[in-house]
Order: C-alpha cells, then sequence, then structure tokens
C-alpha cells in the first residue's frame, strides 16, 4: 500500500479565491497609502470580482512602492522579450492570468478558447478556437482539452481530462493561468 502523500497534496493549498483576496488587500492597501483614488480603487475591485480572467499585473503593478531605475529597466526589457517571443499572460514568477473560477456551483459549465462565442476568451493565438472545458461536479471543476492543437497542461504536465484545485497553474498552449 503506498502512503505517500499525492504530488497535489501539500498542507499549503491555497483556498478558493484566495489570490483574489489578496489582491483585494493590495488594492485597499494601496488606496489607504494615498496611492489610488476611490473612483481607481472601486474600478479596480469591479474587474477584479467580476470577471474571469484577471491581470494581476494589470490591477496592482502600478502601485507598488517605486523600483530602482535598474529594475523599471529590466521589466522594460522584460516585457518587449515576451511580446516579441510570444509569451504573452508569462510573468517573471510564472503565476500567468488568474483564471477566478466560481467554486459555489453558480455555473456548470466553461468553454475556454480563443474565439468569441467561448465563455473566457484567451487571445493568444497558441490556444485554440474551442480549447478546454471546465465542468463543475461534485464542488469542484473538472478540465477536459478538447483535442486542441498545443494541448493543456497542468502543473508542467500534459492532461486531457483532470480535477483542478486553487492554486494548479494551467498553461493552454503558452497562455499560462493560475487557477484561483
Amino acid at each position: 500500500m503506498d502512503t505517500a502523500p499525492a504530488l497535489r497534496d501539500t498542507p499549503l493549498v491555497l483556498g478558493p479565491g484566495a489570490r483574489r483576496q489578496r489582491l483585494a488587500s493590495a488594492l485597499n492597501a494601496a488606496y489607504a497609502e494615498g496611492l489610488l483614488s476611490e473612483q481607481t480603487l472601486a474600478h479596480r475591485l469591479d474587474a477584479l470580482f467580476a470577471g474571469v480572467l484577471i491581470d494581476p499585473v494589470g490591477l496592482v503593478g502600478d502601485v507598488t512602492r517605486r523600483a530602482s531605475r535598474r529594475a523599471r529597466r529590466k521589466d522594460i526589457v522584460d516585457g518587449l522579450t515576451s511580446r516579441i517571443f510570444g509569451r504573452a499572460g508569462t510573468k517573471a514568477d510564472g503565476s500567468g492570468i488568474l483564471l477566478a473560477l466560481d467554486w459555489s456551483g453558480a455555473r456548470d459549465e466553461l468553454l475556454i478558447g480563443r474565439h468569441s462565442s467561448c465563455d473566457v476568451v484567451v487571445a493568444d493565438g497558441t490556444v485554440s478556437r474551442r480549447h478546454a472545458l471546465l465542468t463543475f461536479r461534485d464542488g469542484g471543476w473538472i478540465l477536459q482539452d478538447l483535442e486542441s492543437t498545443n494541448g493543456t497542461q497542468l502543473n508542467g504536465q500534459f492532461v486531457g481530462r483532470c480535477r483542478l484545485r486553487p492554486g494548479d497553474r494551467l498553461a493552454l498552449g503558452h497562455q499560462l493561468l493560475q487557477v484561483d
């Protein structure tokens, strides 16, 4: 009998919505420090809690303390490099864009792809028009690759069908998404 814990079972697993709550806390702290106006805070909180795909850098990337000149230059070079080599959505820490799922079961299916008819539209050329299907079942989300051209990876492993957990890193083609 194998008693070793599963690879994904760790005591530090994030709960559903944990990354979204951290982003909200960062926005509230920036407002408290006077870095954001009340109107900007309200707009960004609306974007944070209304969308399924959330770009953390777009929400809080400009509210951090002023970086050194060298750090700003590195960010510019990294941004240009990722655009040139087609790694859009890839952040320096590899986290990518936040895929904020509703874990209450209000929706039972989400279609992810490049086509405008999809529930979650990912505008990246390496993502298929109908790339993957998310189905809510038994309190969790099940991911199924829809025979996409570039495949779907979960935490670095190619998958056809699997259960998602908060904190998982999902790669659709070259587009990185972090499940929250």
